[in-house]
């Protein structure tokens, strides 16, 4: 296991490497000089110059990569160019949020997801089946800004149960320790506070959910209807076995890897729809501030998100490719 994990990560170098040319060229498809396009057409000639020396635009284009590849691998993301802060470090002050919708997010689309694929899948062509695959094909199709500002319509402005912005009630204070919230308010012993930020999450991950909730549940379904017509599940029931035995014992543990799969890639995927959810909810994570960089022209951070987000995507399928074998113990790693 260690020794596939090794060669696996080996694998996704040149992916990296792929990735930092592609971000690393961003800043250069811009049309017309990068730094007049950062500062603005009013921006004076010595102005220019000193965003062309400070982001190195100055030098060959081969040095300019080289020398960005450097200062990632030291931590070094660059500098806003609206505040001059570090990226690195607001991306650090900002990420907790975003993992904390999304890992909500997934938990849901789970919870929901898988139940839904194997109740469609144990009764098939029923009204159950055809309900659920109505939902799972509901939840692919609906776009999230849409069923975001719908939630947050009905559920915070017609009914008035939850907020629809924000992690936080304007009447609750809370000492930040993680930046994650949840987990500060259970550190600090807060209940007020894990009361407030958990009403804040529930919409915008209901609605980040959806898609991925769907996907699983058309994977969990299509796998374990595969699962289940193989001679050992027909064996297994011709010996008296109960059918909830087999399904969650022998045909769900071999319906686990596709389903695992595609998983792995909604986590990955769900941040990047966390741009439009952050957006709708005025979540302060990585999402909502890659799209107010984006209006204010401040590429350094979009560049610098960007690079962060791809990464935790190849990390996340890295990972999910690994474990595999927790699954699945016939698998071997040569």
């Amino acid at each position: 296991m260690g020794a596939y994990a090794i060669k696996r990560f080996l694998t996704i170098v040149p992916v990296l490497i792929g990735i930092s040319l592609i971000v690393f060229s961003f800043i250069h498809l811009i049309p017309g000089d990068p730094a007049v396009a950062m500062l603005g057409e009013r921006a004076t000639p010595q102005s220019v110059a000193e965003v062309r020396a400070q982001l190195g635009l100055d030098r060959p284009l081969y040095t300019q990569y080289f020398l960005y590849v450097g200062k990632v691998l030291r931590g070094d993301l660059g500098a806003s160019i609206l505040r001059g802060d570090p990226v690195l470090r607001d991306l650090v002050r900002r990420f907790p949020a975003t993992v904390e919708l999304a890992t909500s997010a997934i938990l849901i689309a789970i919870l929901v997801g898988v139940p839904m694929g194997i109740i469609s899948a144990v009764w098939r062509n029923s009204l159950v089946d055809g309900a659920s695959r109505l939902i799972a094909l509901t939840g692919v199709s609906m776009p999230i800004f849409w069923l975001g500002l719908m939630l947050a319509w009905f559920f915070g402005v017609v009914l008035g149960w939850l907020p629809t912005g924000f992690r936080l009630g304007t009447e609750v204070t809370l000492a930040p320790v993680t930046n994650f919230y949840i987990l500060d308010s259970l550190l600090t012993r807060n209940p007020a506070a894990l009361a407030s930020s958990l009403r804040h999450l529930i919409l915008p991950a209901v609605a980040l959910s959806t898609i991925p909730m769907a996907v699983i549940a058309r994977m969990t379904r299509a796998s374990l209807l595969e699962v289940l017509s193989q001679d050992y599940i027909r064996t297994a029931e011709s010996k008296g076995l109960p059918q909830q035995a087999v399904i969650l014992r022998h045909a769900m543990r071999n319906a686990l890897l596709p389903v695992m799969t595609v998983t792995g890639l909604q986590v990955g995927r769900l941040l990047a729809g966390a741009i439009l959810t952050e957006t709708i909810f005025s979540w302060p994570g990585i999402g909502l501030w890659i799209f107010e960089s984006i209006q204010a022209r401040d590429y350094p951070i979009v560049q610098g998100a960007t690079l962060f987000i791809a990464t935790i995507f190849v990390m996340v399928n890295l990972i999910t490719d690994v474990l595999y074998a927790a699954v699945d113990p016939r698998i071997k790693y040569d």
